[in-house]
């Protein structure tokens, strides 16, 4: 097997150089050499050097921003690390010398969380981005700067597995999974930590010493809180997360492909778009009553529908479309003419005919070709569907976002007061948007304090966000954007207070505004609205893996009061 063991397969751009003696460190708690003990040590002489990147190198601009231009970072180095070893060294030397940490993975954090002029090291995951499988807890393992896309690639290619995980192909794992993440295959599938089996963290004790910990899920492990955190607590809270341990709950078997979900052979991809210029107000409400009533009808995870997936992306009028992206299980009998009948249902009534999806809509570029539902491998839907987001791709757009999750859907007030601000003349931005995607099914079958992603029953997310090139543009789209959401949930404060209709906010989709009082006038505190009855839960973890508050951010897990 070359550099491969009889333990563990790799794959990833550090396995070449790190080979078996990454795996040897992967798997088992072993000592950590120089800065304290615990799992992870250093992955031997193979393994590249950490880099250290100043401002006055070359590649600095480029990692000290991500994808959302609105934050750009100014710390004293950047540190590329290859191996929990070098996180756990790059810990201590930060808390020795009194600075101010964060974390980078895949670089889509919506907020400042990573990239805040306070922070003056940024630790850079990127380069630890193995896939492999590990023997001996019968556990698939990713490394957490590895990216959606190759992660997906990896397992599938590999062992014939895959994650319910996000859409979006350079998403990190990192953050991804500890916020909870969710994707196409969730309603069939529930959410990515619904098959997390552990994580490996370097956290700072009381006395400043820093150390890696392997936290699992099984009832005797005196660290599962810790894994329990990691659950939907959010990333950059409790320490650098290192590795992650993936195996299905209910898996049987010793086979490496019996422990964890299979993705469908195949899938039908549908995309239409709805012209802005055949819609007046009635038919724009019966379109968003048509997908909330849907949605409030097929929830149940033993639904056929359970493996179906859409996304109703209403770009501001200035796009000239709405667009209603929808995915759905091959290999389910009587796939296509299900797909096919709830593209029915979403535009039933409307008076109008769908046309071709012939330009970008939502974060989607054109998908002409999937007016009829085509069938493609499951693979390659996910590269594609993954990659063809101008959005995701375009280095000049700055952004604002605000999520709901909601049980219900929106009422006649909410939706005029979606029409109203996607119909103003005084912001001509196709950018702007309001995009509902597909919740419930096998989400909603774990209890809400099992995982600490709170939201176990509701149907479907809102997405609220405009993206923009150039700070001059800043005001005019931040007001939007902040003015469609205070309206549809005026009734509430401005925010989705939990509730008989809407249940919090996504903490993978940060709310910068969320924390501020003359925007959230709910009198709900955001960290309820993030995590519900989960907070002083999260509280007391902190407290116990992170004591001096050396992992924090603009809405980090505060410590307990005294």
């Amino acid at each position: 097997m070359g550099m491969l063991n009889r333990r563990t397969m790799l794959t990833g751009t550090a396995a070449a150089v790190a080979g078996a003696a990454v795996t040897q460190t992967g798997l088992a708690p072993t000592r950590a050499a120089a800065a304290g003990t615990g799992a992870g040590a250093e992955a031997g002489a193979g393994a590249p050097a950490a880099v250290t990147v100043l401002p006055d190198d070359p590649r600095y601009a480029d990692l000290v921003v991500g994808n959302n231009t609105r934050w750009v970072g100014r710390p004293e180095s950047v540190r590329i690390v290859h191996t929990t070893e070098q996180v756990v060294r790059t810990v201590q030397e930060a808390v020795r010398a009194g600075k101010r940490i964060s974390i980078r993975g895949g670089g889509h954090c919506y907020a400042d969380f990573v990239y805040n002029p306070d922070v003056q090291i940024v630790v850079d995951m990127t380069a630890m981005d193995q896939v492999g499988y590990d023997e001996e807890r019968k556990a698939f393992v990713v490394e957490a700067g590895a990216t959606l896309l190759h992660v997906y690639e990896s397992l599938y290619k590999g062992w014939g597995v895959a994650l319910p995980g996000g859409m979006c192909y350079s998403v990190g794992v990192g953050g991804h999974i500890s916020g909870g993440g969710y994707g196409m295959l969730s309603r069939r599938h529930g959410l990515t930590v619904d098959h997390l089996y552990a994580v490996e963290v370097v956290v700072v004790n009381a006395d400043g010493t820093a150390r890696a910990v392997v936290a699992t899920r099984e009832a005797g492990d005196p660290n599962r809180d810790l894994w329990w955190a990691h659950t939907g607590g959010g990333g950059g809270n409790y320490g650098v997360i290192t590795r992650y341990w993936f195996r299905s709950p209910d898996a049987t078997g010793s086979e490496p492909a019996d422990q964890l979900m299979h993705p469908p052979k195949d899938v039908y991809v549908s995309a239409i778009s709805l012209p802005w210029s055949k819609l007046d107000k009635t038919r724009f409400a019966t379109l968003v009553k048509n997908f909330g009533t849907w949605h409030e009808k097929n929830g149940s995870p033993d639904s056929p529908y359970a493996s179906l997936c859409s996304f109703l992306m209403i770009n501001h009028r200035a796009n000239n479309s709405i667009g209603l992206l929808t995915q759905m299980d091959a290999t389910v009998p009587g796939a296509e003419k299900l797909i096919t009948a709830y593209v029915a249902s979403i535009t039933a009534a409307l008076g109008i005919k769908a046309e071709p999806l012939t330009s970008a809509v939502g974060e989607q570029g054109p998908m002409p070709d999937f007016f009829t539902p085509q069938r493609v491998p499951w693979l390659a839907s996910v590269r594609f569907l993954g990659t063809n987001n101008p959005t995701l791709t375009n280095p000049t757009l700055r952004g604002i976002h605000k999520s709901a999750y909601l049980r219900k859907g929106f009422n006649d007030a909410q939706i005029a007061s979606l029409y109203k601000h996607l119909t103003r003349t005084d912001l001509q931005n196709p950018n702007s948007m309001v995009v509902l995607l597909s919740y419930g099914g096998k989400i909603n079958t774990v209890r809400s304090g099992d995982t600490a992603s709170a939201q176990r029953d509701s149907i479907f997310k809102g997405l609220f966000q405009s993206f923009w090139p150039g700070k001059e543009q800043d005001p005019q789209n931040l007001a939007w954007t902040r003015e469609v959401y205070a309206d549809v949930f005026a009734s509430t404060g401005g925010y989705p207070v939990p509730g008989p209709a809407a249940d919090g906010c996504y903490i993978n989709y940060p709310d910068s505004d969320i924390t501020d009082p003359q925007q959230n006038r709910s009198g709900v505190p955001w960290t309820t609205l993030y995590y519900k009855d989960n907070y002083p839960r999260l509280q007391r973890v902190k407290a116990a893996y992170d004591p001096r508050n050396v992992f924090r951010h603009s809405q980090s897990i505060a410590l307990p009061k005294q």
